[in-house]
């Protein structure tokens, strides 16, 4: 695979020092230009102010970039053009010179191939709605179940069936940890009501977990650290459930389906929240790189 790891990361790596992965989703297709890329900037400078080093993942005119300069980064952000690819869109971008913010499935494999430990993002994907009649399912966990790498997240979005999304998970070997938490967060919201089995409350904690998974050895799957978005910075539960609730209906009275649902629920509950989703969403984003950062130093090493 074509993939360009930057001097900065590298020399990180190299040195055992503390790494962070960022997907590039956000920027490219997750925010209003001229906030992404100020979005951006802000979550590179708060791995830096954690003492680690930032590794936004992107492909470039045909290559993989696991860390990208101020100019590319601005490309990503600035670029109407850019595409959206997930882990199985990677091979045909290499190939045709394409240039695609990457999503929690591709950044997962990018990073993990560089040999990065940690990887900070918002929320997952995960199994759809319905799926018993349209067998919808993010590429994300198949994917997580195939890196080691750690996953620092809000849960998975609200809008899809969270406890299947869970079961999912088990079945598929991929362990969960909630972190300060014995409920799963909800992306939005600092809890979905639903159980996770295990409760860590430190970094070191995490980075105990991870030295344990590395020594049994056995099969390769992702770790995932649950973190809910503060209380205090959450989407209001009762406008949450109230919007989501018309959101669907619309989306079912308009006959959307399959991949078009998620961007239109999401784009739903913006709108509807009056942008108050989306805040959520960034303070849950915050939290989470904050924590990937202290866990990639108190991990000890970058490998």
């Amino acid at each position: 695979m074509s993939t360009h790891v930057s001097e900065e990361v590298r020399e990180a790596l190299h040195e055992g020092r503390p790494v962070v992965a960022l997907e590039s989703t956000i920027i490219a297709h997750g925010l209003p230009r001229p906030r992404n890329l100020a979005v951006a900037r802000e979550l590179e400078a708060l791995v830096r102010d954690e003492g680690a080093v930032p590794a936004t993942v992107a492909v470039i005119d045909g290559t993989a970039h696991v860390g990208l300069d101020p100019a590319r980064l601005d490309r990503i952000a600035e670029d109407p053009d850019v595409r959206k690819l997930g882990h199985r869109d990677l091979a045909p971008a290499l190939a045709a010179g394409a240039t695609g913010a990457t999503t929690v499935s591709a950044t997962a494999w990018l990073a993990d191939s560089a040999g990065l430990r940690v990887f900070a993002t918002g929320g997952l994907g995960g199994v759809h709605r319905e799926w018993t009649r349209t067998q919808d399912e993010s590429a994300d966990l198949q994917l997580l179940s195939r890196v080691g790498i750690t996953v620092v997240c809000a849960g998975v979005k609200s809008i899809l069936d969270v406890p299947a999304t869970l079961q999912r998970l088990e079945t598929l070997g991929v362990t969960v940890l909630g972190y300060g938490t014995d409920r799963f967060p909800g992306f939005y919201l600092a809890s979905s009501g639903e159980p996770v089995d295990w409760t860590v409350r430190t970094p070191e904690e995490v980075a105990g977990v991870m030295r344990a998974r590395d020594a049994l050895g056995g099969p390769t799957a992702a770790l995932i650290v649950a973190n809910p978005v503060a209380a205090a910075d959450q989407l209001d539960p009762a406008l949450h459930d109230r919007v989501l609730a018309q959101g669907l209906a619309a989306a079912e009275e308009k006959g959307i389906t399959g991949q078009a649902v998620t961007p239109f629920l999401l784009e739903y509950l913006t709108v509807h929240t009056h942008g108050a989703s989306l805040e959520a969403n960034l303070a849950a984003v915050r939290g989470n790189v904050r924590l990937a950062a202290r866990i990639a130093a108190a991990r000890g090493d970058a490998g």
